[in-house]
């Protein structure tokens, strides 16, 4: 559990930790579809239903649109990108994100569309210089855009359930990360490049991970560091982990090894130094 600085509620190493819970693309168009070829979500709320919502939008800074069947990103909002804040389009068929109106959303902070059919994201969606939060999981990531690392206000990243197989490099580049849920991807390992990462909270749970590199010891401020239900051996994981790191909450159940195993090898004792005083903290 998450407290508003990112850090986890810490619990006693042993217990299980419960996982946390973050088609083919479209071919390139111009201009923007009209409303009737947009999505069968927008036939059968019909225009005036959908014009009502784009009206609240305009006033609130909020659209949200979920569980409507839409199969395309509604071209209606284009008549919003200077003050919409906040969109959320979870629980869609969408397919692809139009790469011209994405980068338009000059005011955007949170951006939702987990639960869609999303193969690539776009270039231009790195171009949201204000974006804070952004939700993707369960759609059909394989990478990130290789400009991702533009998103420099992002603090809170979800793509738990893609096709991820590596740590996406790019998030190594973004300062002000707090949290990032890679969960139920996947990855097979972590490279030295983790050492760079900013993140506060890392979920790697539900993954394929046998190898760790040692370098998860330095980020500086990484606390919360969720491993459950991947493939590692205990002699796969760094002990430096344990000894040398700013990690006071490790989650690792579901793995090769028996958790006992780990309270035997040196640098333990460290560790649960640091876990008691989180605790205390939060307690």
């Amino acid at each position: 559990m998450t407290s508003r600085g990112g850090l986890a509620r810490a619990e006693a190493p042993g217990e299980h930790l419960r996982p946390a819970r973050v088609s083919p693309a479209l071919p390139p168009r111009t201009g923007f579809p009209s409303c009737r070829n947009v999505s069968l979500g927008c036939a059968r709320m019909g225009n005036s239903a959908l014009r009502a919502h784009v009206e609240t939008a305009q006033k609130t800074g909020v659209f949200q649109l979920k569980d409507r069947g839409l199969t395309e990103f509604p071209a209606e909002l284009q008549k919003l990108t200077s003050n919409l804040r906040t969109i959320d389009l979870s629980n869609n068929k969408i397919e692809s994100l139009p790469p011209p109106l994405m980068g338009k959303f000059s005011l955007l902070k949170s951006l939702t569309l987990n639960n869609n059919k999303l193969t690539v994201l776009p270039d231009e969606l790195c171009n949201l210089k204000k974006l804070e939060t952004l939700s993707l999981n369960n759609n059909h990531l394989k990478e990130l855009p290789s400009t991702f690392g533009q998103l420099s206000a992002l603090k809170t990243l979800s793509l738990s359930g893609n096709q991820l197989g590596i740590l996406p490099p790019q998030l190594c580049s973004l300062r002000h990360l707090d949290v990032v849920d890679l969960s139920k991807n996947r990855i097979r390992s972590i490279p030295d490049i983790v050492g760079e990462l900013q993140v506060i909270e890392l979920n790697l749970n539900q993954n394929q991970i046998s190898q760790i590199s040692v370098k998860i010891s330095c980020c500086p401020r990484l606390k919360v560091l969720r491993l459950e239900e991947n493939c590692l051996e205990l002699s796969m994981l760094p002990q430096s982990i344990l000894s040398d790191s700013q990690i006071c909450l490790l989650a690792v159940e579901g793995n090769l090894f028996e958790i006992k195993k780990l309270r035997e090898l040196e640098g333990y004792d460290k560790y649960m130094e640091r876990f008691t005083a989180t605790k205390k903290k939060f307690a």
